[in-house]
């Protein structure tokens, strides 16, 4: 009698204990759950912590509501000028509505993702069909400037990063009303891995770039002999106007030079008449006999005043005594 009682005891402790782990579940921080009872959803969005539930009568599912990613494999689309592009993108999505995202596809992560991959391919396809060839070479150009180190700018529209974010914001926002009304899913970014052009059409785009860069060579260098023209042109005027004014100073202080030296010879004149005449004489005939013996004068002595001093050499011109 004492071991029936004793087994059915650990036959209700067992019956309960399961009771209570069949009872009870747990949602962490990054899951959200729904309950279902036989099939059917009762309760949606079930939230972290410790819930109950009704065994065999209740079922839960639990899903992980953290971001996820959709890897797409390089894409060819067609600009809205008839040329190729070769894109390379992913998408972050996360689950929104976790009734809808397991009426849509029974909660399995594989069929979303399935699902998200045509639609984003499409989205792509319909924005890039809009976008003009022009648009996209001007973004590879300023990639191209940004991979060789060049000065970059904060993020906006007009740096690669903010282009690429600007032609995807339509894409995204139709893409993620079109996945919460379908899959209960709510798409955060389509993000543009690179956006590569054709081989048949890589050589062109090479070509205009070297061509731009061309033609803005021939702008500087054009401008640089303008501007160094007119630079020669001030500095030659600035020669002529300073040569002329150093000429015009120099004749006036060589004037003014001569007109002291007049000034003073003839104050000299006046205080000795003949000393200054016999000074002028000597220094005439240092002047004419100081050669090397290659000058000849051809005058007479006796006639010319020029010798008067040889002869006479007193200031007066008399006879010594």
């Amino acid at each position: 009698m004492f071991n029936n009682r004793a087994l059915i005891g650990v036959i209700v402790l067992a019956l309960l204990a399961w009771f209570a782990s069949a009872s009870f579940y747990v949602v962490n921080e990054t899951e959200r759950g729904i309950k279902l009872r036989f099939g059917e959803v009762i309760e949606n969005d079930i939230g972290p912590g410790l819930h109950f539930k009704l065994p065999v009568f209740n079922t839960v599912r639990i899903f992980d509501v953290r971001v996820q990613t959709v890897d797409s494999s390089a894409t060819r689309y067609l600009t809205a000028d008839s040329k190729a592009v070769i894109v390379d993108s992913f998408v972050k999505w996360k689950i929104a509505d976790p009734q809808q995202f397991y009426e849509a596809t029974r909660g399995n992560i594989q069929v979303a993702e399935n699902l998200i991959a045509p639609r984003t391919d499409e989205a792509l396809r319909n924005k890039f069909g809009q976008t003009e060839m022009s648009s996209i070479i001007q973004e590879r150009i300023a990639a191209e400037s940004k991979d060789k180190g060049l000065p970059g700018k904060n993020k906006g529209p007009d740096t690669v990063e903010g282009a690429r974010e600007e032609l995807m914001v339509e894409p995204v926002q139709q893409l993620d009303q079109a996945m919460r009304d379908e899959l209960g899913v709510h798409i955060l970014d389509i993000r543009v891995k690179r956006i590569e052009l054709p081989p048949e059409v890589t050589q062109a785009v090479y070509e205009r770039m070297n061509s731009e860069r061309e033609q803005a060579a021939r702008t500087y260098r054009a401008e640089g002999s303008q501007q160094a023209e007119a630079i020669r042109a001030d500095a030659d005027r600035q020669r002529q106007e300073i040569l002329a004014n150093g000429r015009q100073e120099a004749e006036t202080t060589r004037g003014e030079g001569d007109a002291q030296a007049a000034k003073i010879y003839a104050s000299a004149y006046q205080q000795a008449p003949d000393f200054f005449s016999f000074y002028r004489s000597m220094q005439a005939y240092r002047d004419s006999f100081s050669g090397e013996g290659k000058d000849l004068l051809v005058l007479s002595p006796d006639n010319s005043d020029f010798f008067r001093y040889l002869k006479n050499p007193t200031p007066d011109g008399t006879s010594a005594p």
